[in-house]
This record gives C-alpha cells, structure tokens and sequence, in this order.
C-alpha cells in the first residue's frame, strides 16, 4: 500500500459480517489496528462466547439468513465507508432443495440485501467500499457443494453488476476469492497429513494461506490506494488457480 495512504482507515467506520472467527475476525482485526471504528456480526449472544473475542470492537448477533436482522442491522449505520460482506457458509447436503436455498439465502441474497439497504450509507461516506469474500468456487465447481458453488459464482457476478452500476456514486465494489486458508472451518482437512499433502500438491506454492493473508488484500481493495478499481476480483490461493 502507497506510504501516503497508510494512515486511510483511522476514524474509518466498518462492518464485517461473520467477523467472530476466521477470516472474518482477521478482517476486523486489522482494520481495528489501523484505528477503524468496526463493527462485526455473528450467530451467538455475544462476542465472549467466541474463542477470541476483540476488545473495542462492536458485536451484534445477527442472522443474516433472517430479513429482519439484515434491516436491524442496516439501520445502525447513518454513514458507512467499508462494508465487508464474509458471513456465508454450506451445508452437509446441498442437494437437498431446502438446503440448497438457504445456502443460496446466507451466501448469496443476504449479501445483496444488506448491500442495497447499505448504499445510503457508504454514498454518505463520499468513498465508500464493498468487498464482497467469494472462493475459489466463484470460478471452480465443487461438486459436493451446488448450492455453495452458484452462490459464489453468483456473488462474482453481483460484484461486477454492483460495480458498474454504483460506480457513479463512487461507491466501488470488489471481491476476493481466497483457496486453502487455514481456519477453523478448514481444521478437519488437515487432520490426515496424507490427505493435507494431496491437497496441497494442487497448490504451487505448497502450503495453506492464513487469514491474515486475506485481510491484507481486502484491506487494499477499501483504500485509496485501489481508487481505481471496482467490479474486479482477486484470488488469493497460492496459485491454485494456475492449473
């Protein structure tokens, strides 16, 4: 990031959904460090009752599956510069069609309904940014998870369409795609060094990419430093992509 806009997020305001775990909660940490005022959501009563809660960042329990918690969400923010829209997930079984739904519900018209009913916001910001977080299943089919794999596919194509089309209010909209992250939902794939090493052999640069990782690039893509750039993804998965 430029030196002159290392200062860009102090006094900033941000809302990270999903942000009590995971990337999520990498996400809000460092926009936390660079003196943002940051709000995350999650699915329990309270942020203690996540294994690293962040101290002077604002929680809400919201699930956003829920339409009503989307508008009581949305109404806390008069003024938003960041939005960034993590809060998703799958299912065990995705060919089942009420499954199939909701998973389309969290990933894919949650984010579009709360993106809407924030617009107010981030144009009152004067600059304000979406970074919306896909996966590698926004380009690539996962077979086991349908619902999962058209939603993010979906989101790739919401952030492009978002893009154009509130560009002109200068509020810009990205996406990143991360691959192999090691999180917490990621755990039980590194469990089997064999199966972990079958993995990785698909990535080139042989090894899993850490929340952090994300963080930084989502912190890019809500500064100045990309002024230039909406509509636009980035995958961030060690090269996977590449083969």
């Amino acid at each position: 990031m430029r030196m002159e806009h290392s200062g860009w997020a102090k006094g900033k305001t941000v809302l990270v959904t999903g942000g009590s775990q995971g990337i999520g909660h990498a996400v809000a940490a460092a926009f936390h460090a660079l003196g943002a005022k940051v709000t995350v959501t999650g699915t329990r009563a309270s942020f203690d009752e996540y294994d690293e809660p962040l101290a002077g960042v604002t929680y809400v329990q919201a699930d956003l599956s829920q339409p009503a918690a989307r508008l009581d969400l949305a109404e806390r923010f008069p003024v938003l510069d960041v939005l960034v829209n993590n809060a998703g997930g799958g299912n065990r079984n995705e060919y089942d069609q009420q499954a199939f739904e909701a998973v389309i519900d969290l990933n894919l018209n949650a984010v579009m309904d709360l993106s809407v009913r924030l617009l107010p916001a981030l144009k009152a910001a004067g600059k304000g940014a979406i970074v919306n977080v896909g996966s590698l299943a926004s380009f690539l089919a996962l077979k086991e998870t349908p619902a999962y794999t058209a939603a993010k596919a979906g989101l790739l194509g919401l952030t492009r369409a978002l893009g154009d089309k509130w560009a002109p209010d200068g509020v810009r909209v990205n996406l990143v795609a991360p691959g192999f992250i090691a999180t917490r939902m990621t755990a039980p794939m590194r469990v089997d060094a064999a199966y972990e090493a079958r993995l990785l052999k698909a990535v080139p640069m042989r090894r899993w990419g850490e929340p952090a990782e994300i963080a930084d690039a989502i912190l890019f893509l809500a500064s100045p430093a990309s002024s230039y750039i909406t509509g636009q993804s980035i995958a961030i998965d060690g090269g996977l992509m590449l083969r």
